[in-house]
């Protein structure tokens, strides 16, 4: 499929999703959330992909968030529509099967910190900035994602003041995983992607939703819900399937 907005290019096992709109700092038109949306779908059923990046198109930014402009032009009825469907595409990203993320590349704003702390984690640049801007035109969002990247106490003042947060202060508390040249952002995000992509799709896949149900319940009952899905709905691969190259470099060896 043909894409107008985003753009999608592939390093081997990783696909790398751009965000094109940096006439509007790659602001979350309804096509743009649509096309993304429609590209992960075609990509989470295809097996030769092993992990995906999402950066933004230009210098300055990754989001600035959704299209104000576009949003009050809208009838409410069509706003009504527009949320729902975006609530559907963040739920969709975020538990996407497959491994996402990331490329912080400019400032990230709004309903672009939703959809960045909606992925996996994140890699920046010195050009990165997070604004969570919902507080300060009367609304909330990300009360959801940013606590499991960053922890409660931080993600409270975030949340609560909108301020800006910077690449020192963002790597510092988790926010960002990696750090690096804003030249050698993409070529380390495929680094890293490619790492994951390596492994088996399912076995990421398997890890990446227990992490997801997981999240908040008592360690006890993390630990046995792990145990029973080793045994049922995620059992493994067998030694001979997982240990195969090792096997067969070193010999299998009876025991007497």
């Amino acid at each position: 499929m043909s894409f107008e907005v985003i753009n999608i290019d592939r390093h081997e096992r990783v696909a790398v999703i751009t965000l094109n709109r940096p006439e509007v700092l790659n602001a979350l038109s309804l096509q743009l959330v649509t096309e993304l949306d429609q590209a992960l779908t075609e990509i989470e059923e295809d097996e030769a992909v092993g992990a995906v990046i999402i950066t933004g198109a230009g210098e300055r930014a990754f989001s600035a968030g959704a299209d104000i402009h576009e949003n009050r032009e809208l009838s409410p009825e069509q706003q009504e529509k527009g949320t729902a469907d975006r609530a559907k595409f963040t739920w969709h990203m975020a538990s996407f099967y497959k491994p996402i993320i990331g490329a912080i590349n400019g400032l990230c704003y709004g309903g672009g910190t939703v959809m960045a702390t909606s992925l996996d984690f994140l890699i920046g640049c010195e050009k990165s900035s997070f604004r969570f801007l919902a507080v300060n035109y009367g609304q909330m969002n990300a009360t959801w994602s940013l606590p499991t990247m960053v922890g409660w106490p931080k993600a409270k003042e975030l949340l609560y003041s909108g301020r800006e947060v910077f690449t020192d202060e963002a790597y510092h508390i988790g926010l960002l995983n990696h750090v690096v040249p804003s030249g050698k952002l993409i070529e380390k995000a495929v680094e890293v992607a490619a790492g994951i992509a390596k492994n088996k799709i399912n076995s990421v896949g398997n890890v990446k939703q227990m992490l997801i149900e997981h999240t908040g319940l008592p360690l006890e009952e993390q630990f046995f819900n792990e145990v029973e899905a080793r045994k049922g709905r995620f059992k493994g691969s067998t030694v001979e399937e997982g240990f195969k190259d090792f096997l067969d470099r070193k010999g299998r060896k009876l025991r007497t």
